[in-house]
């Protein structure tokens, strides 16, 4: 499937485009392409491939955003931002001050919006591919999946597990994935942090400033990118 893109244009502005215009497009796997508009026609857009383009290179750690579910739309605004910033993949999770549960984001329409809005800044940012959102899961349950080479947890500032600070990653070597933990509205319980450590995740902390949580992931990965690019 290849997606419209443009200088920030959603597929609205490529309908009012007509046959024989020049667009690029992508096909959400690092693919890029120069096309010509064959028709458009409501919302089908047939396009001719011309000639490959160069894509924008994603980043040097495949990094996935393991992410608490936040109230109301915030969640689509860590999303947007995170796809931007350039996350490989992410992972919603259920915390226990989360409020909400597994079943009740499948039984929502949550997740084909975060899909969405994945999408949205996949094109909007010019990246070639689009990060996977995937199936929300408890925290137990994440911790159990197969662990990337870095496994980090965000803590709050003063937090009794004596986390490290994100400075400590700039003398390590680089990771070929990692995944970074950022929890709910109230934080990480200290349940939740032990159980972290005990599957071999690394504590960390963004300083003494206590942010909002749907700054955390932002601040996070906009670090980590400077770290690892560079």
């Amino acid at each position: 499937m290849l997606l419209p893109r443009g200088e920030g244009e959603h597929l609205t502005r490529v309908l009012r485009l007509g046959a024989g215009d020049t667009v690029t497009v992508f096909d959400g796997r690092g693919r890029e392409f120069v096309a010509r508009v064959v028709s458009a026609i409501r919302r089908d857009v047939r396009v001719q491939i011309v000639s490959p383009h160069e894509a924008v290179p994603e980043s040097a750690v495949a990094l996935t955003l393991a992410q608490a579910v936040l109230k109301g739309d915030k969640m689509d605004d860590v999303i947007r931002d995170a796809v931007m910033l350039g996350a490989f993949a992410i992972q919603p999770i259920v915390t226990k001050r989360s409020e909400t549960t597994v079943a009740a984001l499948m039984k929502g329409a949550r997740l084909e919006r975060w899909r969405r809005v994945a999408l949205a800044s996949a094109k909007q940012s010019r990246r070639a591919v689009l990060p996977e959102i995937r199936m929300p899961l408890t925290l137990e349950t994440a911790l159990g999946e197969p662990a990337a080479a870095l496994r980090l947890m965000l803590v709050e500032p003063g937090a009794e597990a004596n986390p490290e600070r994100l400075s400590a990653l700039q003398q390590a070597a680089v990771p070929e994935d990692a995944v970074v933990f950022v929890g709910p509205e109230g934080g990480w319980t200290a349940d939740e942090c032990a159980a972290a450590q005990a599957h071999a995740v690394r504590l960390f902390s963004l300083g003494p400033r206590t942010l909002r949580a749907d700054a955390v992931a932002i601040a996070a990965l906009s670090v980590l990118q400077f770290v690892w690019d560079n």
